[in-house]
């Protein structure tokens, strides 16, 4: 014989969680943003904090498609990495576990920027 249990509170609505960045993360990207803003290659940014991912949009002129997307994914944590640099065609340019690791990448491309 089944028993069924009746609760007598009312079911309530759990917003959903939104993805964001913390303090220390930003702390790390905004200071690869105000370098590239130094050197002239950056103009702009956008952040986004939706329900599975938060994205840090940068752009090169306010108007245009992001230049570099770096998304922050929790649920690609024990898979691919939580974070990753995505480039303006969509190519995945670099993924892992470690935010500066993952930011190296764009280190690279100052490196260029300012020598070249």
């Amino acid at each position: 014989m089944a028993v069924t249990l009746v609760s007598t509170t009312k079911a309530k609505k759990i917003a959903p969680v939104m993805v964001s960045y913390h303090r220390t993360e930003l702390a790390v990207i905004l200071s690869l943003y105000g370098r590239m803003v130094a050197a002239g290659e950056w103009r702009d940014y956008g952040i986004s904090s939706l329900r599975d991912v938060a994205i840090f949009s940068i752009f090169r002129h306010t108007s245009e498609n992001p230049v570099y997307r770096i998304e922050k994914r929790p649920k690609l944590a024990n898979k691919q990495g939580i974070y990753s640099v995505i480039a303006m065609n969509g190519q995945v340019m670099k993924r892992g576990g470690d935010l500066k690791t993952v930011l190296a990448v764009l280190e690279r491309k100052m490196i260029r920027a300012v020598s070249g």
